[in-house]
């Protein structure tokens, strides 16, 4: 049950939001932890006792570390805690990914390839394990408190919101939420309006750009012309920041409506004039988990030059092989490493000469390149569509509707629009606070009009895909 269907719009988030917000305080988590298990249980009812299993286990094990207060003991406990939660998910995200690859070295030394049963991937897993991280690390650092009930931790897995695609919400950042919150009218309507920004961003941008990609990328490389392989790049490109950021809107709005406020996840990084100012704008709470509990205790930039380019290239590597178990997510990660290693010697100081906007455009260019890997199924399937990208040449075209030209010049005009002074100051009308009463109300009108143009573009079709659960 993703956000942007009718069920959970006309269903489960009215239904929920009603008995919780009539539920006394006391009993609020035990309702929200009620409907996120529920939440879960409907899209991966297979895997549900698993999930129950693990978070059980990981607030037992932080539990003993807490209370246990010498230092190797500890490091013990933490080590288990983080065995269970990387095990889990390198078994389900990874083992195909690793016998696919060690029955392809087998087949290569004319060795029988072995048989094994493939194992399905949880929804979600992605983000509930780095917060189960977090938790254990955060209460280990004493940085945190550890949550008293087990129904408080519980809840700060599996919160439905961001349960599926995240923000990774750092304990740290949430953890007197969890226990005491407020839930005011202001914060309920402005929840409602950053969620319907999200589902317009999804369902009129996002779907509109994926039918044109989807297009483009089942056509043969090798004969498509120059001009449809840009198009169909492009539209992956506004496809995929459209499609997650607007989810992760989605679930910034739901989680105001229920008194919480998640950490932003993006800010327009397609206007980033550098590949390390791009990280810091796109999937933030990544980037910041990625920072807080790997970089950091690698050494971060406390350490040589040469060791420092390093981590932040296996980072990168790992952030990759994070999104996907696939070569192509590997060489994606790579991808961005290395442009960070060069931004430190010395693409900072070029882009810096060149001004503002032809770095904006330099570094667009460079992204929409690595996009072309991180779309790909293959790594032959990428270097065709370079090829097919940089050979200038005629062939078979895709046809735009005129509803596809409409929204591509949106999804344009929305990504760099905020580049401009007055475009930054009306995007921020729309992702800050109203700061009056009249113009709250503008924006709340202007939600409505959204949310029904959205519920439209949803009932006409059923084609509503979402990029992140694959990962």
């Amino acid at each position: 049950m993703v956000f942007s269907s009718i069920e959970f719009i006309f269903y489960f988030l009215p239904i929920v939001l009603l008995i919780y917000y009539l539920a006394p305080k006391r009993a609020k988590n035990v309702v929200l932890l009620i409907a996120s298990l529920a939440f879960y249980a409907w899209g991966a009812p297979d895997f549900f006792l698993i999930f129950i299993f693990s978070m059980i286990c990981n607030f037992l094990i932080t539990k003993k570390m807490h209370n246990t207060q010498n230092v190797k003991p500890r490091k013990l406990w933490m080590a288990l805690s983080l065995i269970l939660n990387i095990g889990l998910l390198a078994y389900f995200k990874y083992m195909n990914f690793f016998m696919d690859n060690l029955n392809a070295i087998l087949e290569f030394s004319h060795l029988s390839a072995l048989r094994f049963t493939r194992v399905a991937l949880p929804i979600g897993i992605s983000f509930f394990t780095f917060q189960s991280i977090s938790y254990t690390v955060d209460v280990y650092r004493k940085v945190s408190e550890p949550l008293h009930r087990w129904y408080d931790y519980l809840l700060y897995i599996s919160l439905f919101p961001q349960l599926i695609a995240g923000p990774i919400i750092r304990y740290n950042t949430i953890a007197d939420q969890l226990v005491d919150r407020d839930i005011p009218i202001t914060g309920r309507v402005e929840g409602f309006r950053r969620f319907t920004i999200g589902l317009g961003k999804k369902v009129l941008i996002a779907n509109t750009m994926a039918v044109l990609a989807d297009e483009v990328f089942a056509m043969d490389f090798h004969s498509m012309s120059s001009g449809t392989a840009w198009i169909g790049i492009l539209a992956y490109t506004f496809q995929i920041y459209f499609d997650f950021s607007g989810y992760s809107d989605m679930a910034i709005g739901i989680g105001r409506m229920l008194g919480f406020r998640f950490s932003e996840n993006f800010n327009v990084p397609y206007i980033s004039q550098s590949i390390s100012e791009f990280w810091r704008r796109w999937h933030i709470t990544l980037g910041g988990f990625m920072k807080e509990y790997l970089y950091i205790p690698l050494g971060g930039n406390r350490i040589s030059k040469g060791r420092t380019y390093f981590n932040l290239w296996l980072v990168f590597l790992i952030s990759g092989l994070w999104h996907g178990a696939s070569w192509t997510f590997v060489l994606w990660g790579i991808f961005h490493g290395t442009f960070l290693i060069f931004d430190r010697l010395f693409m900072l100081d070029i882009l810096k000469k060149m001004g503002r906007f032809p770095s904006i455009l330099l570094t667009f260019f460079i992204v929409v390149l690595g996009w072309v890997i991180f779309r790909a199924d293959t790594v032959g399937g990428a270097i065709d569509y370079y090829q097919a990208l940089f050979a200038f040449r005629p062939g078979t075209t895709v046809l735009i509707s005129r509803q596809g030209y409409l929204f591509f010049v949106l999804a344009i005009l929305f990504s760099f629009l905020p580049a401009l002074k007055i475009g930054d100051k009306w995007m921020g009308l729309f992702f800050n606070d109203a700061s009056t009463k009249g113009s709250s109300i503008i924006l709340f009108i202007i939600s409505i009009v959204l949310f029904f143009l959205s519920i439209g573009a949803l009932a006409v079709t059923d084609f509503n895909p979402f990029i992140y659960f694959r990962f």
